[in-house]
């Protein structure tokens, strides 16, 4: 079976709610689309409110609050917001990624090898039972090693090891300054063996790709590589031991896509309504081929080379443009001309979106005004 470009677009639409808003508790919603991108506190309540009918900003800060739904760095080694039930199996299918990126060479600088990070963790873990804000983190690392390696064995513990952020603080559960808080994982080795002598990784990186394409699928190996961050070999590895699971399907380049059998795909004509995605909302990361969602002419502009991903207009399923809050409304700038009838669907996106920011914060995202400067000549409007 071959699946068009089109029909790619509005099944990952569809996959992550995006066709119409869907009457979902938060922590469902959550589950449903995977995974939340959350550098920003902001950035999983607008990627909410733009996925579930009548969204309450409330309803998210009560899900972290009772860690129904968790803050991690996880795929990409980046924070996402995921379900709490999916947590375990996320970060064990990301264990050889974070060893490699927080136990490695900058850990080693400081005179620290994965040893040591063994030893520390139960401990670690055991101070973090209750929540600790990072200075508190930081200066029981230093009691521990001394001012010397304190910094670095920090940086690579706090990513590495099985820790929750905590809420802290309005407008977004999550301040400036996180606080930390164990996650629930079950024991913690004394000693870590090599990433590739782990059991259970291989199952783990197997139900996150059934988890990643029935939230983002059809997709391909270097796609599911992508979202995780993860070697394409392993991909393969684990698409072959899934191979009774899942089907294979021909994309518009004619490699191979993969999904899961009688997963949503709309057909190509369904409507696509107007949208006002957050910064970094997954649908521009999750892909390796984001071509399905970004016009490649437009990709540089909206992704930042010091990786910024900017909140962006989507119009028909793809970006059309980028948008901000100022005062006076929600200023849209649209990188080709759109129709009147477009701009009225943005304009009423605008309302609703303004009406979030006005009991949040009305400035959100203010800090990255800088790169309008550097955006090409375009239609704005004040919506």
């Amino acid at each position: 079976m071959t699946i068009t470009a089109r029909e790619l677009n509005r099944a990952t639409l569809g996959r992550q709610l995006l066709l119409n808003r869907e009457p979902l508790a938060v922590p469902e919603g959550v589950r449903r689309v995977v995974a939340l991108q959350s550098q920003h506190p902001a950035s999983p309540y607008l990627a909410l409110w733009n996925r579930l009918a009548g969204f309450a900003p409330a309803e998210l800060d009560a899900a972290f609050t009772e860690r129904s739904v968790v803050k991690a760095t996880l795929m990409r080694i980046t924070l996402h917001a995921v379900h709490a039930g999916d947590y375990p199996v996320f970060r064990t299918a990301m264990e050889p990624t974070l060893y490699a990126s927080r136990l490695g060479a900058r850990f080693a600088v400081a005179g620290l090898t994965p040893a040591d990070a063994g030893e520390l963790l139960p401990d670690l873990l055991a101070f973090a039972r209750r929540r600790r804000t990072s200075a508190e983190m930081q200066a029981w690392t230093g009691e521990r090693l001394g001012a010397e390696q304190r910094d670095g064995a920090w940086w690579g513990l706090k990513a590495y090891a099985p820790l929750h952020h905590a809420p802290t603080d309005a407008p977004w559960s999550f301040g400036l300054r996180p606080s930390f808080i164990a996650a629930e994982t079950g024991p913690v080795p004394v000693s870590l063996p090599v990433p590739a002598d782990r059991a259970g990784e291989s199952e783990a990186l197997q139900a996150l790709i059934l988890r990643y394409l029935a939230g983002f699928g059809p997709a391909s190996v270097a796609d599911v590589a992508q979202f995780a961050l993860v070697k394409r070999a392993h991909v393969r590895a684990a698409l072959r031991a899934l191979d009774a699971v899942v089907e294979q399907l021909q994309g518009p380049d004619g490699g191979p896509l993969f999904d899961l059998p009688g997963a949503l795909r709309p057909p190509a004509e369904t409507p696509a309504p107007p949208r006002l995605m957050a910064m970094w909302d997954s649908i521009l990361l999750a892909y390796a081929d984001r071509s399905r969602v970004i016009p490649p002419a437009y990709r540089p502009l909206v992704i930042r080379r010091n990786g910024d991903v900017l909140p962006t207009l989507l119009v028909d399923g793809h970006v059309a443009g980028v948008w901000r809050p100022l005062q006076g409304g929600i200023e849209a700038t649209a990188f080709h001309p759109l129709s009147a009838a477009t701009w009225d669907g943005l304009a009423a996106e605008a309302h609703s979106l303004t009406a979030l920011l006005d009991d949040r914060e009305t400035a959100v995202y203010s800090r990255y005004h800088h790169w309008w400067a550097k955006l090409p000549d375009a239609d704005v409007r004040m919506l």
